[in-house]
Order: C-alpha cells, then sequence, then structure tokens
C-alpha cells in the first residue's frame, strides 16, 4: 500500500487503544437518550385520562416527535459531519432534557405537542444512535463494522429494556409529571460522554484514498446517492421499520389494557422488546458480516409480518403478548445494522451521518404514519384491527423491496470526477 493510501485510509478510521473506550461512552449514550423516548407511550393513559383527551390528541404529539426526529437527523448527521460528534450531542442533550421538561408542565394539546413533539423530537435526533454508529464507523476497522453497529444498537434496546420498568416504577410512585423530570436529569448526563466520541471524519488529501467515493464533496456524495438505484431502495424499504416500532412503543400497552390485562403487562412487553433486541441487534450485526445484508433484511421484515399475523389472529392472552414482544424484539432494530452497514459499504465513512441520516428520515416518515394512525383509526373504529393488517402488508412489502439490492461500492463501473 503506497504512503497516500496509507494516509487516507488512517484519516477516516480511528486505531488505536481509546476505540474500546469510544464504543463503551457511546453505547451509554445509546442507553440515555433511547430509553426515555421508548417509554413515552406509558404516559398515554395517565396523560390522557387526566385532561380528558382522545388518544389521537397524544398519538399526535409523539407522531409529529417522530417527523421531527426524522426530519432534523440529516442536519444532525452534517453537523457531526462538520463540528464533530460530540458539540453535536451536547446540543441534543440540553433540548432533550428541555423538552420532558416542558412535557411535564403540558396540560394543554399545544404544549404538549410543543414539547413531546418538537424539542424531543429535536433532541432525539442530535443525540440518535445513527451520530454513534457514524462515529463508531470512523473509529473501527471496516471488518468489525457489523459487531460495532450491533453493539451500538444492542446498547439503544437495553436503553428500551431498563427504562420501561422504570418508567412505570415512577409513574406509579411519583406521578407522570415528576417521572418526566427525572428522565430529563438523567438525558442531562450525555454530555459527560459526548466528549469521548468528540471528532469527525477527516477530509483525504485529493485522490489519496483507494476508495473513490472518499474523494467525493458532500454535495457530490448527495447526487451520487440519488442516482443509486440500491440507496433509494433502502429509503423506501426502511419506512417500513419506523411504521412498525412506532406504532408498537406507543399503542401496545393501551392496546393490552384494552384486551383486559393489567398495565403492567404493556411495561413488560415493552422490556422484553428491549431485551430481546439486544439479541437481535447483535446477532443481526454478526451475520451481516457473513451474509447478504439485503437478504437479511428481507427475511426480518417477512418475519415481522408473520409474527403479527400470528398474534392477531391467534387468541390473545398475556403469555402470547409476551412472546409477540420477545419476538419482535428480536427482529426490532435488527434492521439497523444490516441498514448502516450497506450505506458504509455504498459509500464509505465520511459522510455516513448525513446519509443515515436521510434514510432515517424516512424510517420516521413511516413513523410518524404509524403513531398518528394508530390513533386515528382507533378514534374511528374503536380499535386497531386495520393498522394491524396495514402493518403486515408493510412487512411484506419490505421484504420485496429489499432483496433486489446489491452489496457494493456505489462508484462501482461508474466514472466519478474527483473534487477540482
Amino acid at each position: 500500500m503506497s504512503q497516500a493510501t496509507q494516509a487516507g485510509t488512517n484519516a477516516s478510521v480511528r486505531r488505536g487503544p481509546n476505540v474500546p473506550l469510544i464504543i463503551i461512552s457511546g453505547c451509554i449514550i445509546g442507553i440515555l437518550s433511547f430509553g426515555p423516548r421508548a417509554t413515552l407511550g406509558l404516559f398515554l393513559t395517565p396523560m390522557s385520562s387526566e385532561f380528558g383527551w382522545g388518544r389521537d390528541v397524544f398519538a399526535f404529539a409523539l407522531a409529529l416527535q417522530n417527523l421531527i426526529w426524522g426530519a432534523a437527523q440529516p442536519f444532525a448527521g452534517m453537523m457531526a459531519d462538520k463540528f464533530g460528534t460530540g458539540r453535536t450531542l451536547v446540543l441534543g442533550a440540553i433540548i432533550y432534557a428541555i423538552g420532558l421538561y416542558l412535557m411535564s408542565l403540558s396540560d394543554t394539546p399545544l404544549l404538549l405537542q410543543v414539547s413531546a413533539g418538537v424539542l424531543i423530537g429535536l433532541g432525539v435526533a442530535f443525540t440518535s444512535f445513527s451520530l454513534v454508529l457514524a462515529a463508531f464507523a470512523r473509529s473501527v476497522q471496516p471488518k468489525y463494522h457489523g459487531i460495532a453497529f450491533g453493539m451500538g444498537t444492542a446498547a439503544s434496546s437495553f436503553g428500551q429494556f431498563l427504562f420501561a420498568p422504570l418508567g412505570l416504577g415512577l409513574i406509579e410512585n411519583f406521578g407522570w409529571s415528576s417521572a418526566l423530570v427525572y428522565m430529563a436529569a438523567l438525558i442531562a448526563i450525555v454530555p459527560l460522554f459526548a466528549y469521548i466520541l468528540r471528532g469527525r471524519s477527516a477530509a483525504p488529501a485529493a485522490g489519496s484514498s483507494a476508495n473513490p467515493q472518499d474523494n467525493l464533496t458532500l454535495s457530490q456524495t448527495l447526487g451520487l446517492a440519488f442516482k443509486t438505484r440500491d440507496y433509494i431502495l433502502l429509503v423506501f424499504g426502511f419506512f417500513v421499520c419506523g411504521f412498525h416500532v412506532a406504532f408498537i412503543t406507543v399503542h401496545m400497552p393501551t392496546f393490552i389494557v384494552d384486551q383486559g390485562f393489567d398495565v403492567s403487562v404493556g411495561a413488560w412487553a415493552l422490556a422484553l422488546i428491549g431485551l430481546f433486541n439486544i439479541v437481535g441487534s447483535m446477532s443481526s450485526g454478526i451475520l451481516g458480516a457473513r451474509f447478504p445484508k439485503q437478504y437479511l433484511l428481507s427475511f426480518i421484515y417477512l418475519a415481522r409480518a408473520i409474527a403479527i399475523t400470528l398474534y392477531i389472529t391467534l387468541p390473545i392472552s398475556e403469555m402470547s403478548t409476551l412472546i409477540f414482544a420477545a419476538t419482535m424484539g428480536i427482529l426490532w432494530l435488527s434492521t439497523v445494522p444490516p441498514t448502516s452497514g450497506l450505506v458504509a459499504v455504498m459509500f464509505g465513512p465520511r459522510y455516513m451521518a448525513t446519509l443515515f441520516g436521510i434514510v432515517f428520515f424516512s424510517h420516521q416518515i413511516g413513523s410518524f404514519l404509524g403513531v398518528y394512525l394508530g390513533g386515528v383509526l382507533y378514534e374511528q373504529s374503536g380499535n386497531y384491527d386495520a393498522i394491524w393488517w396495514l402493518g403486515i402488508a408493510l412487512g411484506i412489502f419490505a421484504a420485496i423491496v429489499h432483496w433486489p439490492i446489491r452489496e457494493q461500492s456505489a462508484t462501482a463501473g461508474r466514472l466519478v470526477a474527483k473534487p477540482a
């Protein structure tokens, strides 16, 4: 390998004894940032009951949160790529904590939409696991990307497992308002670990990298991305992931209560999803390094469709609910390691935070529709049947969409102009 090529490689991949510390810090941030927002569905019943809101009011606020999160994610990625991951995470933690605190004061739909919707949405975007994964991509050797991405995603899942019973306990012992204040205080810890993830991918010297995509500017990379069929298919497919996870996260606890079970069953269902998602995310990261990532994604989405079909067509009990939660947990964020891995393969690590942010925006459009349609269709029909069947159809659609994706560089077979 030439000295120029070696320099270009080292510019974008950090090696050394600080890598384990980066991974540990990133995992802690994933736990703290993903945990509170994954438990907000537990607040639907107490807040709606206290203020006399329909489920569509709370659902719209959280649907707005998912949409804002998705819309802001590419900009959070651009900020991380330009100014560093650490600064971006600190800004996000501040906004996130303020949003949770104001949500604790929300006694009108408008204040709920501003706090739970806009502010928490922005806060989650600027502290999300996609930024952590981008930091891992530039810090870990490419052959270990799948494992690192799996660990980062699994940490976020552990946050859901940890915060689901914690959130329920805080609500039952201190009330929903104080529970949100305590969660805001936990988010304030994020900046302590954000410093470890400081830095950004350095631009290689012109023409120094062996990978053509590393020599492109951001605008050139974006232009290439939107001309790449495989990337576009990935964008469409990830929409379905958001639809599934957001609907279940927000509406599952209340759906379970509608079946005549105690609210604690819903909390433990969310916790089981988080627990088994650790297994699913790690397994997905390992399998994605051994098998074609696109086929792995097709299998995951098809398995989701089958799991949902069995759950809603067979008699629903506490046991079937917990089995369904465990199954969906394995399939939950197991989509993230292969999806982020495909982005890294197509375009390299330099602008990964931005490019995965765009893919994630599609995910959050799906999240918005999953949450909001869940509330609207329930208010219209008195049940969640239509939204469950729509989720099944979308799972089959995603399985079909991912199958033809090619796991290769976006510059393969292309003549890409170098920046002047």
